[in-house]
């Protein structure tokens, strides 16, 4: 009988619809059942038609000789609980036969939105500490202290936003470098590193089979976007970079393998089933024998024009809009002309973020907009140097230095850092503006909050919204402690006066736009929370901490999620 390799992930969920991914062994038909039980809404599930439980099914799609489905649940009832089964050509595969894990149940939205949406967001991953980590410690794992917070009863986000680097293909374990030897030599590029397609989907297995986090990912809905180490670091740092990867005889397989299974095991949970229903390249997988083909045209072509295709997207839950920018694909890397986003992306995001009618927007972006000043100064300084502000030996130099300092973020796109500010400015500005506009970002591998003081003259008037960046990394990884102290120093009077001496040097004038940090910097591995209800905004900062092992559970501790932070982000007068 076919077996469940992966999965399920509950993706996308709303008032009475739902998304759920699968990875098989073999082709099959996959149906999701939800049935009646003490969880759910009056002990029943909802019945379509009068007779049918609300469930729905999907025959398996191949790519590479792979097996998976997404399959839409239809029927539920709105504002409810209930729990679900995944049967593989009718025999139940899931839930697992454990009677220490919880049923996996979706949960709807109550369509007056009475109920406190709870949004729950962090990045960067590491399923296990790489094998040539110098790290001697990653501590616990914040996903895993979640699911345990869950099922002790503890509040359950309504969506989990995952900003970037859910895996790590340049940086892999001693148990997954033991399976890649198992077929390549690990003394050839890309050495122990991943290599294609078929050695990505070892690294998701990997990745989301951890008992607690594959629980957790079957009962949380997730929004999930790629950043570098998706795919390798300083993926799409500069025109330069790209140059020099493109001469390595590995990159080709990597890129293409990055993404497609990004599209595979992350992208199209993102969208809605009216959005797949319509996607031409789903329904030209579905439809192949094997898909492999099909998506490897569409990765080449996504990856030589970035404007040919949207990553970003937008989902929202009631009057809370949510935009995922991707800041890492969609970038214009020509040195006088560089860009976040390219023309269409920003005009996309742009659209999406000035339509009226939202208490709360929340742009997810993987790279923080607002950095420790010294280090945006420095950014700033750096593009100026790669583009020629001090001649060509000055720009080689920024070259070699924006890679080994990772110096792009949005403060090395000077002109989409600006652009950012005015839109949130004018989001956030006259009748109708939300509440909040939050900015949730990762890759820092710490946490802050920062707001910034949109002045005169380049600025009319300060948004009434409350403008917030929030920054939130990492769920499971490390830093060595001297970046520590570099993080602080950047927020620090003598930080921000040496990053404006830094930027003189590239005859760069006083950014339009300050900020200062509110909150933070936090190490460790956390997660952020956003509970929004109604105008009001409350947010809270976890940090996963370990435990003494509970009777009976052998040497590993546990962790559990410690509160770090709670505070009100509502602009005055609302709430």
């Amino acid at each position: 009988m076919p077996e469940l390799r992966l999965g399920p992930l509950l993706r996308y969920v709303d008032e009475d619809t739902a998304t759920v991914w699968v990875e098989t062994d073999r082709a099959c038909e996959v149906e999701v059942r939800c049935v009646p039980g003490p969880e759910a809404a009056g002990g029943r599930s909802r019945t379509v038609d009068g007779g049918t439980p609300a469930g729905g099914g999907a025959r398996t799609w191949q790519v590479s000789g792979h097996h998976y489905a997404l399959v839409t649940v239809v029927g539920l009832e709105p504002g409810t609980r209930t729990p679900y089964q995944v049967l593989l050509d009718g025999e139940q595969v899931w839930p697992l036969p454990d009677p220490a894990m919880p049923p996996s149940l979706i949960r709807t939205r109550a369509p007056d939105g009475a109920d406190p949406l709870r949004v729950a967001f962090g990045s960067c991953r590491w399923a296990a500490r790489p094998a040539d980590s110098s790290h001697h410690s990653v501590g616990p794992d914040a996903l895993e202290a979640l699911a345990r917070q869950i099922r002790a009863d503890g509040e359950t986000p309504d969506v989990l936003l995952l900003l970037g680097d859910q895996v790590y293909a340049d940086e892999t374990s001693a148990g997954m470098r033991a399976r890649l030897a198992e077929h390549r030599d690990l003394d050839e590029p890309p050495w122990g590193q991943v290599a294609d397609y078929g050695e990505y989907t070892e690294l998701y297995y990997e990745s989301w089979l951890t008992p607690e986090v594959r629980w957790l990912l079957s009962t949380v809905p997730t929004c999930m976007i790629f950043d570098d180490h998706d795919v390798i670091d300083d993926w799409n740092t500069s025109a330069a970079w790209r140059r020099d990867i493109a001469e390595h005889p590995w990159w080709r397989e990597r890129i293409l393998g990055g993404l497609t299974s990004y599209w595979v095991y992350q992208h199209l949970g993102n969208l809605s089933p009216g959005e797949l229903a319509e996607d031409p390249l789903f329904a030209a997988v579905r439809g192949a024998e094997d898909g492999a083909e099909v998506l490897r045209k569409f990765a080449a072509e996504a990856d030589a024009d970035p404007a040919s295709f949207r990553w970003s997207y937008r989902r929202d839950f009631g009057r809370v809009r949510l935009l995922m920018a991707d800041s890492r694909a969609a970038r214009v890397l020509d040195e006088q002309h560089r860009a976040m986003l390219d023309e269409s992306e920003w005009a996309w995001l742009r659209a999406q973020a000035l339509e009226p009618d939202c208490d709360h927007l929340l742009i997810g972006s993987s790279l923080p907009w607002l950095l420790p000043p010294a280090i945006h100064d420095t950014e700033a300084w750096n593009a100026a140097l790669c583009a020629g502000a001090r001649g060509e030996a000055w720009a080689r130099r920024g070259e070699k230095l924006r890679r080994a300092g990772d110096l792009e973020h949005w403060a090395a796109f000077p002109e989409s850092f600006l652009q950012l500010a005015e839109l949130v400015a004018e989001v956030g500005g006259g009748p109708g503006a939300p509440a909040t506009v939050c900015v949730l970002s990762g890759d820092v591998h710490h946490a802050y909050l920062a707001e910034p003081h949109f002045a005169q003259p380049h600025f009319a008037r300060p948004p009434d919204s409350r403008v917030v960046q929030l920054t939130c990394s990492p769920v499971h990884n490390s830093i060595p402690k001297y970046m520590h102290w570099g993080f602080r120093f950047g927020w620090s009077r003598a930080g921000r006066r040496l990053g404006r001496l830094i930027a003189r040097h590239a005859r760069l004038p006083k950014p339009a736009l300050s900020w200062d940090r509110t909150g933070g910097p936090w190490f460790g591995n956390h997660l952020m929370t956003l509970v929004l209800h109604g105008r009001s905004a409350r947010l809270a900062l976890d940090r996963a901490d370990a435990t003494a092992p509970a009777p009976g559970a052998g040497p590993q501790p546990g962790s559990l999620l410690s509160r770090v932070l709670e505070r009100e982000l509502s602009p005055p007068g609302d709430g």
